[in-house]
């Protein structure tokens, strides 16, 4: 897999969890892919919430699915 077939799946996986945060009054931003690590930005509800790292958590086991890699995920402000 490419550098940028990486970084689509990984945008596409993001954009359908989108989805699922607006819903609930949030929302997040991909922000940078860094070899394993990718950067995301919450907004919205997600600013602040409690639950802000089980969302982390969920993304990047969705991540880790879509793309078949072991990824890290973190937020950033």
């Amino acid at each position: 897999m490419t550098t940028l077939q990486r970084i689509r799946l990984i945008e596409n996986a993001v954009e359908d969890m989108r989805s699922y945060l607006r819903a609930d009054g949030g929302d997040c931003e991909l922000v940078n892919v860094d070899g394993d690590q990718v950067y995301v930005k919450l907004s919205g509800a997600c600013t602040g919430c409690q639950p802000a790292s089980v969302t982390i958590n969920c993304m990047r086991q969705k991540l880790n699915e879509a793309t078949g890699l072991a990824l890290r995920v973190l937020p950033v402000s």
